[in-house]
């Protein structure tokens, strides 16, 4: 049911944009917690606060940023609320990379390997800490700007660079290549400097 903000409904136009953004919000809650249930109810959580404080969206700004930054905010508080993080561990992640590649035996060339480095990218993904796991995916699987990061990250755009470089750095050392990928990183699409989004509770 559409949320109300004093007997007002969400317009419509919101609400599909809401919807059309959904798979971007659970792709990057996947990003945030490796625990099926745990994405499902961060990508509800979200779409709950969203509904309750469309008010608060400028519909100049992306909705897709907007979303993302109630997710962050929407995660920060459950995990004050548990005081822990549901993930995958490491050896859990090693051990399925092991069961895929024997069960690989009679597909394509090709496609154990193409298993085997995703399940490994996973594993290191799952060994860095969650705000560098965080920056990685938000600048090379959603493609956002610096200032996007730091609109969704509640952090300064001057933050969001360092703490990126650092994550590269820790990613680089959980794959056990401290030497590869030293070239010059793309630089993401910058936007103009404007106001920064309100954290939405």
């Amino acid at each position: 049911m559409p949320a109300r903000k004093h007997g007002v409904t969400a317009p419509a136009p919101f609400r599909q944009q809401l919807l059309e953004a959904l798979p971007r919000v659970r792709r990057y809650a996947r990003t945030l917690c490796f625990d099926a249930a745990a994405v499902d109810d961060l990508v509800q959580a979200t779409a709950l606060r969203a509904l309750s404080h469309w008010h608060q969206y400028d519909p100049q700004r992306d909705m897709r940023v907007w979303l993302l930054s109630i997710a962050h905010n929407a995660h920060l508080d459950r995990l004050r609320q548990e005081r822990r993080l549901s993930l995958l561990e490491p050896d859990e992640l090693a051990a399925a990379a092991q069961a895929a590649h024997e069960a690989q035996g009679g597909q394509a060339p090709g496609t154990a390997e193409r298993v085997a480095l995703r399940l490994d990218l996973l594993a290191a993904l799952a060994r860095v800490t969650p705000a560098h796991r965080e920056i990685l995916l938000l600048v090379a699987v959603e493609e956002l700007s610096y200032a996007e990061c730091a609109e969704v990250l509640g952090v300064p755009a001057g933050t969001v660079m360092s703490r990126l470089a650092r994550a590269r750095a820790a990613l680089r050392t959980a794959l056990g290549d401290d030497d590869a990928g030293r070239a010059a990183p793309r630089v993401p699409r910058e936007v103009a400097p404007g106001r920064t989004l309100r954290r939405v509770v």
